[in-house]
């Protein structure tokens, strides 16, 4: 059975858990503790387990997943449209995340050192012109991120969406992310 090491409180691997679950993949979920430490040279979660193969990074074990165990389910095999997914989890990971650490670190974690208001500011800017680029997306699909399906895109960044809503700031108001954000519940 695998093994999803990490707390469920992490958005990275409620990423790995929502995919099995989408997958119908049953797993274990185990806490992060020191001993782990051999799994992940970063010490960072998650990390999968999948008899005796050792994977870390969220996306990468979401996609490793759905090649393994998926059959063609919320990863496509046609080239074009897995690219297109994953374009849309890369910049999730990178050009969004980056975009929304400083302010979900001083507004909701209340990091010490994350407490800039200039910085936290341009945070906020940021996180809120990159969720602007989901809206224009979701317009132009009418549906989900990569297209009428709902895919692995959709899983890491509903997690993603779901944050910048319950993170305390001001937000514009994008009615193609608010439609999303039904769709998806």
């Amino acid at each position: 059975m695998l093994k999803i090491i990490g707390k469920d409180t992490s958005i990275n691997v409620r990423k790995v858990l929502w995919t099995c679950r989408e997958l119908g993949q049953p797993f274990e979920r185990e806490d992060w503790h020191e001993g782990h430490a051999v799994f992940n040279p970063n010490r960072l979660v998650p990390v999968l387990v999948d008899e005796g193969f050792v994977l870390w990074k969220s996306n990468t074990i979401c996609r490793y997943l759905c090649n393994r165990y998926g059959a063609g389910a919320l990863l496509p095999p046609g080239a074009r449209d897995r690219a297109r997914v994953e374009q849309w989890m890369d910049w999730q990971a990178t050009d969004l995340n980056t975009a929304w650490r400083p302010a979900f670190m001083a507004l909701v974690r209340r990091h010490p050192a994350y407490q800039d208001p200039a910085q936290v500011e341009a945070s906020i800017a940021a996180w809120n012109r990159h969720i602007g680029i989901l809206n224009a997306q979701l317009r132009a699909t009418g549906a989900y991120v990569a297209g009428s399906a709902f895919t692995l895109a959709d899983v890491v960044l509903g997690l993603s969406v779901n944050r910048w809503m319950m993170t305390p700031m001001d937000k514009p108001d994008l009615r193609h992310v608010a439609a999303y954000v039904e769709r998806m519940s």
